[in-house]
């Protein structure tokens, strides 16, 4: 970011007087909205810092550090006294006061956006360290940023910046968002498509490579043929013979390959009985292996589409929230987990991992599906709590990605758990269900 735009911001923010409420949106971006509805977003990343505008970011998460807690604490609802350029740099400072019934209470919030160095810190009206996003050591930099320390100030530049005017400073912080959204969003869309298209060529290879169910009866009638046929002319196999050549029951003339890893007759008309009997129950099976494989393959294509149709990076965020490592926990390959700011979301792949989800979804879990056609069952685990209806409408969105290929308007049906009934396997039956309209044409 040039530090000629970031002075030009600076002068816009002095427009405001209050902040309405600030917290994270993510690990690096930190929401301010300020006097009653504006909101600006900056992002503290490392080498790739920049102050934005978008009509909303989702929260990934609810965070609760102790540099959000102050921050939420010095400045919810806090009055701007003043926002200067700190020394002419790429720093911006907010002196605020928060007034209470006993006394008014100072404090300074330093957005840095230096590069490596990149910081937001929380400082009290004497420059000691509150809080910081991140804290800093001797040993990496000149400038401590620990909290009790008192924050040294940056030097100035030894160089006088270009200047870079800006006709409209809101609009140049919506492109500002939009550039990076686009550029960020077509690098994730590539690495993680190329994830899922390598797990659906696999899965492809697997669907290919099964065996024909007449193939696999011919085999198993072939293997029981032979087996009968040893034990008809087992006087006539001399040992350490590789073959039989013997007349059929209506006149035709048969060889068959002896196996000598079996030292008699018994033995080896036992193998091609047991063989016979393994192909014949494949074939029985063959059915239940193609579904599943079937179903995973149609999974994995809506999430492919859901990804490509991505219009924003905090959906694939979701598609693919960060791996817990814990090794007593064992991941289900019926059933897809997303996070929606903090709310478990389940989603089940196909008709088992429906099943799985009705069989353990507690009574007040809301329940969610298409209205009068096939699609997944979802699952909101709501830990008793009443769900905010956004959580509702991005799991309802969910259910419609992974249960449809094509755009438009359709219908979704939710509910508490309890007002579910399961006729048979998935099949439900379900009442006092709300109805909402979800619309993936935009």
């Amino acid at each position: 970011m040039k530090l000629s735009h970031l002075k030009q911001i600076t002068s816009y923010l002095k427009n405001f007087k209050k902040i309405s409420a600030i917290y994270r949106v993510s690990d690096t971006i930190i929401k301010i909205a300020f006097d009653k509805d504006e909101e600006v977003y900056f992002n503290l990343q490392k080498s790739n810092s920049s102050v934005f505008k978008c009509k909303s970011y989702p929260r990934s998460k609810v965070y609760n550090a102790p540099f959000d807690v102050i921050l939420a604490k010095r400045f919810n609802r806090a009055n701007i006294l003043h926002v200067e350029c700190v020394n002419g740099d790429k720093v911006i400072r907010f002196k605020t006061v928060l007034s209470s019934a006993y006394k008014e209470q100072t404090t300074y919030l330093q957005l840095e956006f230096t590069g490596k160095y990149t910081n937001a810190i929380i400082l009290d009206e004497d420059f000691t360290v509150l809080e910081a996003l991140r804290h800093i050591d001797l040993f990496s930099s000149f400038r401590e940023v620990r909290v009790g320390q008192k924050l040294l100030e940056i030097p100035k530049p030894p160089f006088k910046a270009k200047e870079y005017p800006l006709e409209d400073v809101e609009q140049y912080l919506f492109e500002v968002y939009n550039k990076e959204m686009e550029q960020k969003l077509s690098n994730l869309k590539k690495q993680k498509l190329k994830i899922l298209e390598k797990k659906l060529q696999k899965l492809q290879k697997l669907y290919e490579k099964l065996d024909d169910e007449q193939t696999l009866l011919d085999e198993a009638k072939q293997l029981n043929y032979q087996a009968n046929l040893i034990l008809a002319n087992m006087y006539k196999i001399k040992p350490y013979s590789k073959t039989l050549h013997v007349e059929d029951y209506d006149g035709s003339k048969v060889c068959i390959e002896l196996n000598l890893a079996y030292p008699n007759v018994s033995q080896m008309s036992e193998y091609l009985f047991t063989k016979s009997k393994k192909a014949k129950q494949r074939a029985k099976n063959l059915h239940i292996e193609k579904e599943s494989l079937s179903s995973k393959i149609n999974h994995l294509k809506l999430f492919i589409n859901t990804v490509k149709e991505a219009k924003d990076i905090s959906k694939i965020e979701l598609l693919f929230p960060k791996q817990i490592q814990n090794k007593k926990v064992l991941k289900d390959e019926s059933i897809d987990t997303f996070f929606i700011e903090g709310y478990k979301v389940s989603i089940g792949k196909n008709e088992k991992g429906n099943i799985k989800l009705l069989q353990n979804a507690k009574a007040k879990d809301i329940w969610i599906h298409l209205k009068d056609r096939p699609s997944a069952h979802v699952i909101i685990s709501t830990d008793k709590q009443t769900l905010p209806q956004n959580i509702i409408q991005s799991a309802s969105r969910l259910c419609v990605d992974f249960s449809v290929f094509e755009k438009g308007r359709y219908l979704v049906d939710y509910t508490q758990r309890r007002e579910v009934s399961v006729q048979s396997g998935a099949n439900v039956f379900y009442n006092k269900y709300k109805t909402i309209e979800v619309d993936t044409r935009g």
